[in-house]
């Protein structure tokens, strides 16, 4: 089953339309792929997606795990916008190898490579967790959960928020987060010695809660930590955390 589901938003509303709801400039997406989420209007976490498309539509390119509730809050959203909301058949390639005729570079870091959108699957064998976990990018049902801000997950970084865009559900939240206070806590690289599943508590050496084990990959890890218990030898269940801050 592909990991990848595409809907099409089509109708002549279909970039105010978007534009209003989304963290990014929607205009952007008739010139290569867009990096957005939709958040709650109280700034948390909905679903993080791609946006492509052309003078007749958009193609957003989200988690299977997500597309159905990302289409359902997409509707409710529509009211009276002349846009039309589809899934498609559409199948999302991605690699780091040679890259297909038609295929985009992935807007969040170059390390990323490609993605393509076509009627096969294109994809090549590149290990994503190692290069997610060595770029600190984080992944839908995994780092990115309904508790999740995006400033705390690296999405400035990660070119998935416009500041100067305007209003979409939550920018007050992101804007505030930006730009009237410091970020306590985030998603960072540690190194681990050791394994522990995915959602493992991280405690300091005297027990307090420091943060959240996510993806592994060899001596490497994903982690939500708080920066002021992210210092020192931590621990996650028999693993060995160590920050890389």
């Amino acid at each position: 089953m592909n990991e990848r589901v595409v809907l099409s938003v089509t109708g002549d509303d279909k970039i105010p339309f978007l534009q209003n709801l989304v963290t990014n400039d929607v205009d952007r997406a008739t010139d290569g792929i867009v990096y957005a989420a939709l958040l709650t209007p109280q700034g948390k976490f909905i679903a993080d997606f791609f946006i492509v498309g052309d003078d007749e539509q958009l193609l957003i390119d989200v988690a299977a795990s997500h597309a159905p509730s990302l289409a359902q809050k997409l509707t409710m959203y529509r009211l009276r916008a002349a846009v039309q909301i589809a899934e498609t058949e559409i199948i999302v390639s991605r690699g780091t190898g040679p890259v297909p005729d038609g295929a985009m570079p992935d807007p969040r870091n170059p390390a990323m490579g490609w993605r393509f959108y076509g009627a096969e699957d294109r994809s090549d064998d590149t290990d994503w967790d190692a290069l997610r976990v060595a770029h600190i990018i984080p992944k839908t049902g995994i780092e990115l959960t309904p508790d999740s801000y995006l400033l705390e997950c690296g999405f400035e970084r990660l070119n998935g928020i416009d500041f100067k865009k305007g209003c979409y559900v939550g920018q007050e939240i992101n804007a505030r987060m930006k730009h009237k206070t410091e970020l306590r806590k985030g998603l960072v690289k540690v190194t681990i010695d050791g394994a522990a599943p995915v959602g493992t508590r991280i405690l300091t050496g005297d027990g307090k809660e420091a943060g959240t084990l996510f993806t592994q990959s060899g001596k490497a890890a994903l982690a939500h930590l708080r920066f002021d218990r992210a210092k020192g030898t931590l621990q996650a269940g028999d693993a060995d955390i160590t920050a890389d801050l």
